[in-house]
């Protein structure tokens, strides 16, 4: 059977962009609907806005602890309407150039969200599309629990945008989000709290990077309130929506909040895809199943990044396209190592991670020894900043390899990827040890832990 494109491409983020150009920089003939903004949920409203939010509110402490530096800061002021606007323009310059690659790579850009009409046709806006290979490259989106008062939330998606800011906000999660947003929120000047329902904020990391991490949000001035939840939410004038909202705790206590975003998780963009028309299996929170070449129960359909519900993170969602691009065109079987892939949540201050976390080292049954060391930072002996950082170094005792780095403070993304490398590499704790550190700087203390600073364990 002719199709009328070798490869039609559901989603032009991060992940369906690079599999689309250069599959077209192949010679095929490719096309990508996309409903919204070039460019997907990382350049829109995700990652690159909420990084230039985090910029913008790190100032805010910034100008505090200059004065410790002989810097006067009086009448400074911050115009949130500044910020918001000049973001919108950097976005819409990367919309622009997402436009120009695609385009200059040969693919047809179609606006409009698709549906599945069987395995190989797809709808757009009243039109179908025939493609001999489809990839579901839609992301996914923020879930929020349905209660009373529900609808008066905002989720991430809105906070970029916002009409103003308000005088308090209360953000909803314990995820990498919802510290995110905090710190952005108290960056800016707003009364911020943060209720997490559990005993910890960040599930997933480092126990002493989480408890570290949460005690650090507090002192920036982030009221982190754990095993806190929401019972309901109303609004204290019904005659003015935009006004305040009372909300209701489980515990009984009432407090009313200018803002209330909820960062509880997110789900695969699922909903409009009609995946049963095509015979497409989902799994838990609609994820679109897969196998190891990231095929679905269709044969000729495939799914990557989010949608699929792994690891949720833009780079991972590149390097999965070009596996299957090579998949698809060089015939080589999907070897995707999804270890040791290096992290960073750019909350107030930053957490960089690398390899597994003692918790996972445990569970893996090694015999691992542990460095760790927590201190104030050259910067903040004369800023007057309380702020600490923490450093956190796991050696497998088998081989001597390092398996795991975690760092909480400044830089901490920027320090974590080089030690990525080094970890991927296979480097040992002799190989940190014979590095020579950089001084005087917070990252020089992964290459100088000495038995000093072993971490006592059960």
């Amino acid at each position: 059977m002719a199709y009328q494109y070798d490869l039609f491409v559901i989603g032009a983020g991060s992940g369906g962009v690079r599999a689309s150009r250069v599959a077209a920089s192949k010679g095929y003939k490719v096309a990508v609907a996309e409903g919204s903004a070039l460019g997907g949920t990382c350049v829109n409203i995700g990652c690159v806005p909420k990084k230039l939010f985090v910029y913008g509110s790190e100032y805010g402490h910034g100008f505090e602890e200059a004065a410790g530096y002989g810097w006067s800061h009086k009448g400074v002021e911050f115009d949130w309407s500044v910020l918001r606007d000049n973001k919108n323009k950097e976005i819409e310059r990367l919309n622009g150039i997402y436009g120009n690659m695609l385009g200059n790579a040969g693919v047809e850009v179609i606006s409009g969200y698709a549906s599945f009409v069987d395995a190989h046709t797809v709808e757009v806006a009243g039109k179908t599309y025939t493609a001999e290979r489809i990839l579901i490259a839609v992301g996914a989106k923020p879930f929020i629990p349905e209660f009373s008062g529900s609808d008066l939330v905002v989720s991430s998606n809105e906070m970029f945008y916002l009409d103003a800011l308000p005088n308090k906000a209360l953000v909803v999660g314990g995820g990498y989000i919802a510290v995110e947003f905090a710190g952005i929120l108290n960056g800016l000047g707003v009364d911020t709290a943060l209720a997490y329902r559990g005993d910890q904020v960040l599930r997933g990391f480092d126990e002493d990077i989480r408890a570290f991490a949460s005690e650090e949000y507090n002192k920036s001035g982030v009221d982190v309130r754990l095993n806190t939840d929401v019972e309901s939410i109303e609004l204290v004038d019904p005659s003015k929506p935009d006004g305040e909202r009372l909300v209701r705790f489980k515990d009984g206590h009432t407090e009313t909040f200018g803002l209330i975003l909820y960062a509880t998780g997110r789900v695969p963009n699922v909903g409009s895809l009609a995946l049963d028309k095509a015979g497409i299996e989902t799994g838990k929170n609609g994820a679109v199943k897969v196998d190891n070449n990231f095929t679905t129960t269709a044969p000729s359909v495939f799914a990557l990044g989010d949608v699929t519900d792994n690891i949720q993170l833009t780079p991972v969602a590149i390097k999965e396209a070009m596996a299957l691009i090579d998949y698809w065109f060089e015939g080589k079987e999907v070897s995707f190592d999804y270890d040791n892939i290096p992290t960073a949540v750019f909350s107030q201050p930053a957490i960089g991670t690398v390899g597994l976390s003692e918790q996972e080292a445990e569970a893996r049954g090694l015999d691992f020894r542990v460095y760790q060391t927590d201190f104030r930072a050259m910067k903040h002996t004369l800023s007057g900043a309380t702020t600490r950082s923490m450093m956190k170094l796991l050696v497998n005792n088998a081989d001597e390899k390092v398996i795991g780095a975690h760092m909480v403070g400044d830089y901490a993304g920027e320090i974590i990827q080089g030690l990525g490398i080094a970890i991927k590499a296979g480097a040992t704790k002799a190989d940190f040890d014979s590095t020579v550190g950089v001084h005087p700087t917070s990252a020089e203390e992964f290459v100088t832990f000495s038995a000093g600073a072993l971490k006592p364990r059960k």
